[in-house]
């Protein structure tokens, strides 16, 4: 069933997204899917973090769209207010692109069978260089995480356990969304999800020598890992 929006650029329309992912990691289902690049293209610029669910689902998406892209289907999101980016659009080149042609056109007088200079093998040893780190670091892989984050007790202060956790910064490290979960007796934990590239982030080193000691662990009694997929 489609879910639809209103208004996204206005602050009535990000209170009612707020409330919608409150108790949501994304707009529909359990992973990111084409809903959420709908609603995300939907708002002109980063949302306030006065609007703390839209803030944190919008940042999340704006990772995974750079380092992975977004793969789900989704279940079909109308967004009233908004004009979507539609097939034909994207299918049309810009105009104007006549540099590119002369620069094709200079091309077809190079002397393909000519000597090469010492500043043409510098250049071509430089672009192989190039090409080489470019695709070994888009083999890279990465993968989602979800975690679970548990305080000492039902006195301790869930928000600032939060911005204790999202405090931790690392290379390859994209913090998402989040949401507290009752786990009994007055006790709630924090269910948050990131986005780490493989090659720089171990989370087993995260949640040891980050997540669970001074000052962090403060707050944070522990941590398990609920799910990880590779992406």
């Amino acid at each position: 069933m489609a879910v639809t929006f209103y208004d996204l650029g206005s602050a009535a329309g990000l209170k009612k997204l707020d409330e919608y992912l409150l108790s949501r990691s994304y707009i529909s289902g359990y992973q990111a899917s084409k809903d959420d690049i709908t609603v995300h293209a939907a708002i002109s610029k980063a949302p306030s973090e006065d609007y703390v669910n839209v803030s944190r689902w919008y940042n999340h998406i704006e990772a995974l769209l750079r380092i992975s892209g977004v793969a789900g289907d989704g279940a079909g999101v109308v967004v009233e207010g908004f004009a979507p980016i539609t097939e034909e659009a994207v299918a049309t080149p810009p105009a104007g692109d006549s540099k590119a042609s002369a620069a094709e056109d200079d091309d077809d007088d190079i002397d393909l069978f000519g000597e090469e200079t010492e500043e043409e093998k510098k250049a071509s040893e430089e672009r192989a260089a190039s090409m080489k780190a470019s695709t070994k670091k888009k083999e890279s892989g990465k993968s989602s995480v979800l975690l679970d984050v548990k305080p000492w007790d039902d006195e301790t202060d869930m928000k600032k356990l939060e911005e204790a956790v999202r405090s931790v910064e690392m290379e390859g490290l994209f913090w998402g969304a989040s949401k507290l979960v009752a786990v009994g007796y007055g006790i709630k934990k924090l269910q948050i999800m990131l986005t780490i590239v493989d090659d720089l982030v171990s989370v087993d080193s995260l949640i040891e020598e980050r997540l669970t000691v001074e000052p962090i662990n403060e707050y944070v009694q522990s941590c398990d890992i609920v799910a990880f997929n590779k992406i």
